[in-house]
C-alpha cells in the first residue's frame, strides 16, 4: 500500500512539474482601448471621436520561447478612422541579452528605440482568473502615486514575458489592464507551438536605435512647448506601453 500511495503521489509531481514547463507558443490577444480615457489630456478629444467610436479594437500575436518574446500587430487590409489615436508597437525582448528593441512609428515615421529589459517590482495577490482556458494569478504594479497596472499570468506557461515591454512574472501574462480600464489587453488564444526563427527575429531596418529616455527628451525639447506636442508624447509614452 505505501508503494502504491508513493507511485501515486509520484504520478501527480510529474504530471505537475509537465504543465509548468510550456516554454514556447504564440499568443493571440485582443487590444480594447477606450480613447476617452487613453486620450484625456486631449480637452477635445470629443470633438474627433464619436460616443460610438470610443472603444477602439486591435488584435497582436505574441511568439515566445523561453528566451526571446517578439510582440506585434495583426496586421490587416481593413483600415479604421483612428489608427492614428493608439500605438501598434513591435517589441522583442531578450532574457540571455538584457535587452528590448520597439519598433515605433510616430507620425507614420519609424523609430527603433533599444534598452534593457524593463524591470517592475510586482505585487502578486491571491486573485485569480481564467484566461483563454488558464487558470491565471492576479498581479499589480504601481506605476505611479495615482495609477497602478494589473496583470493577470498563467504559472503553467514559465516564460515571464507579456504584451509590450511587460514581463518579469512567473508566468507568462494572458491579461493586462490600466488601473481606469483605458487600456486592456486579454488573451483569446494560447497556441502551443514552437515559433519559427523568423517570428522572433528583428525584421531588417535601416534606422538606428536610441534609447527610450533619450528619444523622448528629444521629443520634449523639440515639441513639448506645443500643446499638440504634449499630447503626442503623452500618447506615445504614457499608459501601458
Amino acid at each position: 500500500m505505501k508503494i502504491n500511495f508513493f507511485i501515486i503521489i509520484f504520478y501527480f509531481l510529474c504530471i505537475s512539474n509537465l504543465k509548468s514547463q510550456i516554454t514556447y507558443g504564440k499568443v493571440t490577444y485582443e487590444r480594447k482601448t477606450n480613447l476617452y480615457k487613453r486620450l484625456k489630456h486631449w480637452e477635445d478629444i470629443k470633438e474627433w471621436v464619436k460616443e460610438s467610436d470610443k472603444i477602439k479594437i486591435d488584435d497582436f500575436e505574441l511568439f515566445f520561447n523561453d528566451t526571446i518574446s517578439c510582440f506585434k500587430p495583426v496586421e490587416s487590409e481593413y483600415r479604421d478612422n483612428y489608427e492614428w489615436a493608439t500605438s501598434r508597437n513591435l517589441t522583442y525582448q531578450n532574457k540571455a541579452a538584457d535587452s528590448k528593441i520597439t519598433l515605433k512609428k510616430i507620425w507614420g515615421e519609424e523609430f527603433m528605440l533599444k534598452d534593457s529589459l524593463s524591470r517592475r517590482r510586482w505585487k502578486i495577490t491571491d486573485g485569480q482568473r481564467n484566461i483563454a482556458g488558464y487558470n491565471c494569478r492576479k498581479a499589480i504594479w504601481k506605476e505611479n502615486d495615482s495609477s497602478r497596472v494589473y496583470a493577470w499570468y498563467a504559472e503553467e506557461i514559465s516564460p515571464g514575458f507579456g504584451p509590450e515591454s511587460f514581463n518579469g512574472l512567473p508566468g507568462l501574462i494572458l491579461g493586462l489592464a490600466t488601473e481606469d480600464g483605458g487600456t486592456i489587453y486579454f488573451a483569446k488564444k494560447v497556441e502551443i507551438i514552437k515559433p519559427s526563427l523568423t517570428n522572433l527575429i528583428l525584421p531588417k531596418t535601416k534606422k538606428k536605435p536610441i534609447k527610450t529616455e533619450e528619444f523622448k527628451k528629444q521629443l520634449i525639447k523639440d515639441y513639448g512647448k506645443e500643446k499638440w506636442g504634449k499630447a503626442m508624447i503623452l500618447n506615445n509614452f504614457g499608459g501601458v506601453n
